[in-house]
């Protein structure tokens, strides 16, 4: 089945080939858009079951053009990492804050001024972190969260969403625009469903790298504080 990695998904409840079966039928632009937004919002729903098919069948049905499915994509996971970025912006950052001044956010030392430093650590860092998280598996709906929590310019986080969720956006529809040139309508599912795996692969292997980035610039600051 086609997932995100993600501990729960929207297709835990809902068949994966039948939702792909149906989208197939019923592909639009206006769908592309809902169900992106739906991707890009709180909601685990994956954007392989819905950019390579619509891509596929811009190519193969010419009803739609692969260009704007993209564009109309990448508007709909705006939209959505939008509504994350406005809730935690709105909602999380007091939350977090009550929590690290609770009693029991010291006894998980978490204080508000740790909170402060992960809050300005991410307004320094942030643009490039939201680029990279939309490319992301299971991280491409959560990266707004931190966003939002840090008071992120709002302008920034949407110019570097709309950069990764296009990037993300281009490689589906050149996975659809492949498939449209190599694999008939009724192993289209299947197909998206075998090379999903690789993407996801490729995915994880990008957030090992900046784990490990992350890690290493933490250790190379630790020692020159204690240098000095």
């Amino acid at each position: 089945m086609i997932d995100l990695l993600l501990p729960l998904s929207i297709f835990d409840y809902l068949d994966a080939a039948w939702f792909f079966d149906w989208f197939v039928n019923n592909a639009s632009y206006i769908f592309v858009f809902i169900f992106m937004m739906v991707e890009s919002s709180f909601i685990p729903f994956p954007s392989e079951v819905v950019v390579p098919p619509a891509a596929y069948l811009a190519v193969q049905r010419g009803d739609m053009n692969i260009i704007i499915v993209v564009l109309v994509a990448t508007a709909g996971a705006m939209a959505g990492a939008l509504v994350n970025y406005v809730l935690s912006l709105l909602i999380g950052r007091p939350i977090v804050y009550a929590f690290a001044d609770s009693r029991i956010g010291h006894a998980c030392l978490i204080t508000r001024e740790k909170v402060e430093k992960a809050e300005a650590y991410f307004d320094k860092h942030g643009a490039v972190s939201t680029f990279i998280g939309r490319l992301i598996p299971a991280v491409r709906q959560l990266i707004s969260i931190p966003a939002g929590i840090s008071k992120m310019n709002i302008w920034v986080f949407l110019i570097f969403t709309a950069l990764g969720a296009m990037v993300w956006n281009i490689i589906l529809a050149f996975l659809g625009w492949w498939l449209a040139q190599h694999v008939s309508l009724d192993m289209l599912y299947t197909s998206v469903e075998k090379y999903n795996s690789y993407l996801t692969m490729g995915g994880l292997a990008l957030l090992v790298l900046c784990v490990a980035y992350l890690v290493y610039n933490a250790f190379k600051g630790g020692k020159k504080e204690k240098a000095q």
